[in-house]
C-alpha cells in the first residue's frame, strides 16, 4: 500500500514570546503607557483595573481579557481601592486570523484560566527573569529548564487563542457525552465550593464543615481538589487566606495585626509563620518588595 502523508494545517502560529508577566500590584499602581510592534493581552486574575487603549477607557474586572494590537498605545491603572493581580503576555503572531483579536475585550472561562495557569507555571520553570518585573525587556532562559517547557508555552498559547477564536464564531457544539456531563458537574461543584471558601475567609473551617455546607462527600471533594489544583482543600483554603492577606497589604489600609484578625488567625505570630511558609517571605518583607516595585 502507498501511504500518503497528511500535512497538518496551521491556522495560527506563535513565533516568538516577548514577555510573560504575572503582576501583584498595589491599589494605587499606574503604568503611564507604551506602544510596541507586537501583540499583547492583559487578563485580570483578581481585582479591577482601568485600561486605556488608543484614547478609549475600559474597566476590566476579574476574568476579563483585553488584546492590544501592534502599534496600539495602552495604559493600565488600578482603581485606588482594590489591589489587582494581572497576567500580561506579549508575543509575535503574523497569522491572518489575528485580525479578530483587534479591539477584543472578552471574558474567559475555566478552560482559558487553566491554560493561562499552565503558561505561567511553565514560564516559572524555564525563565530566569522575574515574572513580576514590569520593566523586563528581555527574558533570560534557564539552562536547567525541564524538557519541552518553552514548546509547551507555545502550544498552550496557541490553544488559548484558538479556543477564544472558536468562541467568537458559530461552530456547532458537540453532543454532550457522559464524560462531558460529569466534567460540567465537577466544574459546578468546584465553583460552588470556591465561592463558599471565598465567603468564609474570615473563619476557621474544617474539611467536615466544608463538605457538610456543600453537600459533598469527603473523598469526592478531596479527589476533585487533588485532580484540579494538586493540593488538599484546607491547603487551598490556607493559600486563599494568604492571597487575601497579600492583597490587603498592597492596598495599605490595615496593619499586620488587623489583617491577621480579619482572616481569623489566632495570633499575629501564627499568621506570620503561615505567610512565610506559603510565600517564602514575612509580611514585612513582602510589603517592602511591593513598595520597591511600585517606585
Amino acid at each position: 500500500m502507498d501511504f500518503e502523508r497528511l500535512y497538518l494545517k496551521e491556522e495560527l502560529s506563535i513565533t516568538r514570546i516577548i514577555t510573560i508577566h504575572y503582576f501583584e500590584y498595589t491599589s494605587t499602581y499606574h503604568f503611564p503607557g507604551e506602544s510596541h510592534d507586537f501583540w499583547e493581552f492583559l487578563c485580570v486574575d483578581k481585582g479591577e483595573v482601568i485600561v486605556c487603549a488608543d484614547q478609549e477607557s475600559y474597566t476590566l474586572t476579574r476574568g476579563q481579557m483585553i488584546f492590544h494590537r501592534p502599534g496600539e498605545f495602552h495604559t493600565v491603572t488600578a482603581n485606588g481601592k482594590i489591589a489587582p493581580n494581572l497576567v500580561v503576555i506579549s508575543f509575535d503572531c503574523d497569522s491572518p486570523c489575528m485580525k479578530h483579536f483587534e479591539h477584543l475585550i472578552t471574558s474567559i472561562g475555566e478552560n482559558e484560566k487553566s491554560l493561562l495557569a499552565r503558561i505561567i507555571h511553565e514560564a516559572k520553570q524555564c525563565i530566569l527573569t522575574p515574572l513580576d518585573n514590569p520593566y523586563t525587556c528581555r527574558m533570560e532562559r534557564d539552562p536547567q529548564a525541564p524538557f519541552g517547557a518553552e514548546q509547551l508555552i507555545k502550544l498552550y498559547m496557541e490553544q488559548l487563542l484558538i479556543t477564544l477564536l472558536r468562541r467568537q464564531g458559530t461552530a456547532p457544539l458537540p453532543h454532550p457525552s457522559v464524560k462531558s456531563v460529569k466534567k460540567k458537574n465537577d466544574a459546578l461543584l468546584m465553583a460552588r465550593v470556591l465561592s463558599y471558601l471565598e465567603e468564609h475567609l474570615q473563619d476557621k473551617l474544617t474539611l467536615e464543615e466544608i463538605c457538610r455546607a456543600n453537600l459533598v462527600g469527603r473523598a469526592q471533594l478531596l479527589k476533585l481538589f487533588r485532580d484540579t489544583h494538586g493540593c488538599g482543600v484546607i491547603d487551598y483554603f490556607s493559600n486563599m487566606k494568604i492571597e487575601k492577606a497579600k492583597q490587603m497589604i498592597r492596598e495599605d489600609h490595615y496593619n499586620f495585626t488587623q489583617i491577621s484578625d480579619y482572616l481569623g488567625y489566632s495570633t499575629i505570630h501564627y499568621f506570620s509563620r503561615q505567610f512565610k511558609k506559603i510565600t517564602g517571605m514575612t509580611p514585612s518583607e513582602y510589603a517592602s518588595s511591593i513598595k520597591a516595585l511600585s517606585e
